[in-house]
Parts: C-alpha cells; sequence; structure tokens
C-alpha cells in the first residue's frame, strides 16, 4: 500500500467549479482532518496561506516551519504532513494542470519558480500580509459565487496570487540560469521522463535519447542550472521513492527493493546508503514514530 493520493472531488462540493477548490484553513482543515492527518499526496497544485497558527510542515522528509506569512507550494506528488501547535488560519485553494491550461491560453504552471522542474523552493515568508490576504479572500469570494465567467475570474485571482508571490519571491532565485534557450525546456522534459521511468531505468543515456540529445549536453544543461549531474538527479528520484515506501508503505525493504527495479536487497541498501549516508533499515527505525501515525 503506497501513501494515499488525494484528489480535488474528495473536498469540494459537486456543484462547485470542476478541478479547483478554495477555502479559509481552519474550515479545512476541521472538515477534512481525517483525510489530512496522514501523510499523505495529492493529483493536483496546492497552495496554502498562514495568517495565524504554528507547527511544522514536512514535505517530502524536509520539514519547514509554520508561522503567520507562511506561503506553502505543493506539486502533484509530492508527499505532505501537517502538524499544528497553535490553530491554524489563512487560506488553501488548489486546481488540476487541466483546470489552470484550460483558462490560461499563454501561461504554462511552470513559468513560476515555486513550479519549476527541480529548481522549485515550496516555502516562500512573506511580511506584505494584508496585500496578500486581500487577493487570497477575492478568490474565496469568487469561488463561493455564481456570478457569470466565475472559472475565468477564479484563474485570474490565482495568477495574481501566483504572480504577486514571485515577485515577492524572485529575489532569492537567480533565473538567468533558465535564460539559456531551451535549458527549461530540457529540465521540465527531463523532470517527466524520470518521474515516469525512474523504476525501470537509472543510466543517463537512455533519457538522453529520449529527448534526442546526446548525455554530454544532458549534463552540461543539468549541471549549469542545478548544479548536478544527471545520475545524481535519477538518484534523488530513486531514493525520495525508497523513503516514501519505507516510511508510508507496509512493504517489506525486499518488496520495496523489488518495485525499485532492484535486482536483490543488497544492492538496493549499497545504494540506498551511498546516497544518504544510511542503510534503508536505520532510515526506517529513525522514521518509526511517523509510521505509527500514519
Amino acid at each position: 500500500m503506497k501513501t494515499p493520493v488525494l484528489n480535488i472531488d474528495q473536498f469540494k462540493p459537486a456543484e462547485l467549479a470542476d478541478e479547483v477548490y478554495v477555502n479559509r484553513f481552519s474550515d479545512h482543515f476541521l472538515k477534512n482532518k481525517n483525510l489530512i492527518s496522514k501523510p499523505h499526496s495529492h493529483d493536483f497544485y496546492l497552495c496554502v496561506f498562514f495568517t495565524e497558527g504554528n507547527g511544522t510542515h514536512e514535505i517530502d522528509f524536509n520539514t519547514y516551519n509554520i508561522n503567520p506569512g507562511s506561503v506553502f507550494f505543493l506539486k502533484p506528488g509530492q508527499t505532505h504532513f501537517w502538524k499544528f501547535d497553535k490553530k491554524p488560519k489563512g487560506y488553501i485553494f488548489f486546481h488540476s494542470k487541466a483546470f489552470y491550461e484550460m483558462y490560461s491560453l499563454v501561461h504554462q504552471l511552470e513559468i513560476f519558480p515555486f513550479y519549476y522542474p527541480y529548481h522549485n523552493v515550496p516555502q516562500v515568508h512573506i511580511d506584505f500580509k494584508n496585500e496578500v490576504q486581500a487577493l487570497f479572500e477575492n478568490v474565496l469570494d469568487e469561488y463561493v459565487s455564481t456570478r457569470i465567467l466565475r472559472e475565468l475570474k477564479l484563474l485570474n485571482g490565482i495568477n495574481d496570487i501566483y504572480i504577486q508571490i514571485t515577485r515577492m519571491f524572485t529575489s532569492t532565485i537567480d533565473l538567468t540560469k533558465y535564460s539559456k534557450s531551451g535549458y527549461f525546456k530540457i529540465l521540465e522534459q527531463l523532470e517527466q521522463a524520470i518521474n515516469t521511468y525512474f523504476e525501470q531505468e537509472k543510466l543517463p543515456r537512455f533519457y538522453a535519447d529520449l529527448l534526442h540529445i546526446t548525455p554530454r549536453h544532458l549534463n552540461r544543461v543539468v549541471h549549469e542550472t542545478l548544479d548536478k549531474t544527471t545520475t545524481q538527479l535519477i538518484a534523488d528520484r530513486v531514493i525520495l521513492e525508497a523513503r516514501r515506501l519505507i516510511v508510508h508503505s507496509k512493504h517489506s525493504l525486499s518488496e520495496i527493493a523489488e518495485c525499485l527495479g532492484f535486482s536483490d536487497y543488497a544492492y538496493f541498501s549499497r545504494y540506498f546508503k551511498s546516497n544518504t549516508g544510511l542503510s534503508p533499515l536505520a532510515f526506517q527505525k529513525k522514521y518509526k514514530h511517523i509510521s505509527k501515525h500514519s
């Protein structure tokens, strides 16, 4: 059993707009506590803005502090878990890629730094709370309305939020790395390919052939934009999935090794330890407390 993947229909009333959901976070948390109180992932893009509350947010085994002014962005497939020390308030919205692309004829989600392929940061802390809060309030107001062209207005409001936070955010991101012709598209295609084939294919040449470029050029793109090698990117994805399965599934370590395409457990254990510094068993023990709550 893998980590549960939630979809939008589990949250929204059936009569509301397909593929999009907006709510105050306190109401969302109260109504869906049984769904979101365990580690889970989504098949949609998610944004949360906290105006009150404290706690921690674990996203794919990285822990972030929750404070007033925290904004989180999640891409489909990322596993996350909330833990609150003080009652949270704020706003949450999520939408499918199809919803965004249906109403946005010019832009794609990947233009925003928090949805970049690979080089994305899931948390932003902002100081202009009142200005941003007004944008979220406008989106919520439109969501609960029945006015004409509601879906288009919703997307415009979501874009306003994305653009405003991007402007606050980009001072910490070197966007010039993505400006070289074709580099961004290669990274986007590489991310999609690795997500599709990483269980079976772990060599850079396979992905270079799939993208119709040489392994040397692929490695140059990855190194110049991410300061990594293609081999490291593939390993990162394999290890991420291994961690998810070790912590959130009921498979044995040997079954996990098989799921990830390793010929035997010993090879998987060496691969895991060389990339994390821990054996799979040691990692499992480290996160045992999370498994008890999942």
